[in-house]
């Protein structure tokens, strides 16, 4: 069951579309703060078998997190067209924003 720290409006008021949106976010979330952690560590670590699953780890939380962030692409046309526009492109990233608003 939801906490109600965990939702600004009412849990009982949202679609579940709304709900599922949120709880994509706070996942995507969770998963690029594990990558963070567990690349602090790597970076620190002093035993190589241990940095090695450590960054096993780290890369397993980008995977999830890339499977997050296509689930958000395929349900939010908002997230479809940036995405579109920014990722897997050359150059300097403020002049494609700039072509894209033209």
């Amino acid at each position: 069951m939801a906490t109600s720290s965990e939702w600004h409006e009412g849990y009982e008021k949202m679609s579940e579309e709304t709900l599922n949106f949120s709880r994509a976010l706070k996942s995507l979330q969770e998963e690029l703060e594990a990558v963070d952690w567990y690349n602090q560590r790597v970076e620190v670590t002093k035993d190589d078998q241990l940095r090695r699953i450590l960054a096993h780890n780290r890369d397993e939380e980008v995977e999830h997190a890339m499977m997050t962030l296509e689930y958000l692409r395929r349900t939010s046309p908002v997230f479809d067209k940036h995405m579109r526009t920014y990722l897997f492109t050359e150059g300097d990233i403020l002049e494609i924003e700039e072509k894209a608003e033209e």
